[in-house]
Formats: structure tokens, sequence, C-alpha cells
């Protein structure tokens, strides 16, 4: 049976973060081509909710979905939103959040993540929320443990994410510790996202750009780097390629990706290593070689430094996942 994942939409729902769910848990499937998770949407009365564009969404569900549900995410809305901070948590939700089931997965998008705080569900535990709205966040809760700088963070059953994108990030993650990268690649490669932000990543930067090896600008020196994660890539062979100055190279790079080379070719080659650490055998020694990293001591120093894991305790992990 697929995992279910119900969206609680509440009156003012933001309508991109409400539509994350669906389009990311929607596009998971199994080998076989069979949905790996049903996503529904519910509301607190069952009834339609306004959106905050202008048109209302009606669904068919209302709270006892949440009694079903595998994981309940919580998307923005006006009623979460800051700026009504004060009257959010009605005796109305508070009876929804009720009927969850202990051990049900929680995930937030957006100022989600007020709702959670407020029903005291992220007391003692790590938490992010919009970055903008950081600070009111840590005044109002002081004793949930925000970091206001990330994307998302992931503290086993219950995760939480930054404004608008993160929530895609935090989908795409979780659809990875479920189920593995090679199915979570294949969801972003179907969303045109990109597959992998580290959730420790600042959010002000930009998500880097999908490949591609057509047009001018980086594009195609990106494209040929990724076919030679495992050679030195200093900045200057990279400029020389691309027939640019390195000063013209890397405003350019930046301008296209949101990161320096450098961070992209790290992010890339941490993203290669997952995969290998996945999806073979391969010894520790032979993964950092083959994705640029040289050495198992610098290999477990990125993925400590990214992850904070150890090589083998990330294989351990994700190789317990349905291929």
């Amino acid at each position: 049976m697929a995992h279910l994942v119900a969206v609680l939409a509440l009156e003012g729902a933001i309508a991109f973060e409400l539509g994350i769910p669906a389009r990311i848990f929607g596009n998971a499937k199994d080998g076989a081509g069979r949905p790996l998770y049903e996503v529904a949407t519910c509301t607190l009365d069952g009834g339609p909710v306004a959106t905050s564009a202008d048109f209302r969404i009606a669904v068919d569900h209302g709270p006892e979905l949440l009694e079903r549900a595998d994981t309940v995410v919580l998307p923005a809305s006006h009623d979460s939103d800051p700026d009504t901070a004060d009257a959010p948590f009605t005796p109305e939700l508070a009876a929804a959040l009720r009927r969850i089931r202990p051990g049900t997965r929680l995930m937030s998008i957006c100022t989600g993540s007020f709702l959670l705080a407020a029903a005291g569900l992220l007391d003692g535990r790590p938490a992010t929320t919009h970055w903008r709205y950081t600070e009111l966040f840590a005044r109002t809760f002081p004793k949930v443990l925000l970091d206001p700088d990330v994307l998302y963070t992931d503290d086993g059953d219950i995760l939480t994410s930054g404004g608008v994108a993160a929530g895609v990030d935090l989908c795409l993650h979780v659809v990875r510790r479920d189920h593995g990268s090679a199915v979570a690649n294949a969801v972003a490669r179907n969303c045109l996202v990109p597959p992998w932000r580290d959730g420790g990543q600042k959010q002000y930067v930009e998500a880097p750009s999908p490949v591609s090896t057509g047009g001018s600008g980086t594009a195609a020196v990106r494209a040929w780097a990724l076919e030679h994660l495992d050679e030195p890539l200093p900045l200057r062979r990279l400029a020389d390629r691309a027939g640019m100055s390195v000063r013209t190279f890397t405003r350019r790079f930046r301008e296209e990706t949101g990161a320096s080379p450098g961070q992209w070719i790290t992010t890339q080659r941490t993203e290669r290593a997952r995969q290998l650490l996945e999806r073979t055998d391969l010894t520790i020694d032979q993964v950092a070689r083959r994705s640029g990293f040289g050495t198992a001591a610098s290999l477990r120093l990125q993925l400590r430094g990214r992850l904070d894991v150890a090589p083998n305790a990330y294989r351990r992990t994700f190789r317990t996942a349905p291929a």
C-alpha cells in the first residue's frame, strides 16, 4: 500500500506551497511505475477554503484524513503567516492535530512551522522557517532550537523547511530518505528542479541551475565537468575550456548557478559520492577517487561537514531503502 501523505489546507493557503507535496511525492514511482505515495488534501471541516490567490479550492477530505496519514504536511497559509501569528492556532486546528496518530511523520513548509511550534511539537527540537521571520519565531517560541539559515531540518519524525522552494528541497529529501537517490533524482528530473540541495545550505543561495549543453555561458563546461569529476578541476582549467578569463568565468558561473565554481563542483562530487554509496559495493577509497575527493579521509570530511554522517553510516542507511 502506498504511503499516505495528508496535506492540511487552511484558510488563505498559499497555492505554490500547497501544491508542492502533490507535485513531488505524486511523481515518485517504483521500478514498475507504481506510485510510492498517495497524496490527499484535507481541510479543518472538509469544506472549501480560500487561497492566497484569486481562487478557492474544494477538497474531498475533512480532518478525519489525518487519522490515517503516514505523513502530515502543513504548508504556509495566511493562517500561519507571522503577520497574524497572534491567532492562527485555533481550537479547530488543535483538535485536528490531535487526530494524528503517534509516530506519524510531520512536515512544515515555510511558515507552517509556526503551527507546529504553537502546538508545542517543536519544543527542544531543531527547526527552521522563512528567513524573513526567524527573529519573530525565536522570540515567540524560545524553546525551539531554531536554525535560521538552513533550507530544511530533519529531526526524524519532524521536518521543517524554509520558504517557498525550500519546500521542494525538503520533499525531495524525504523521497531520497524513503526510497534512495535514484527515485528522488527521477522525480527531480521530471519536475525540472535540482535533485539535491544540502539542507545546511544557506536559504539565500539560489538553486543551482539544471545543466544544459546548449547556448553560451558556462552550461557546456558544467556538463563536461560532470563527466570528469574524478579529475582535478582547477578554476583555470574550467575557464580555459569556456574560452573566458578566470574573472569572467567566475562571474558568469555565479550568475547562472548561484554558486561559485568550487562550491558547485563540491556539491556535484558529494552527490556523485552519495550515488556510489547507495548503488554500488565500491570501497570507501574507490568512492572517494571516483567522485573526485581523492582520499577516504577527504570524503569523510565532506560528508561529515555537509550531512553530519560518515560514509559507512550513510551507506547503511540508504542501502536499506527499496531499490
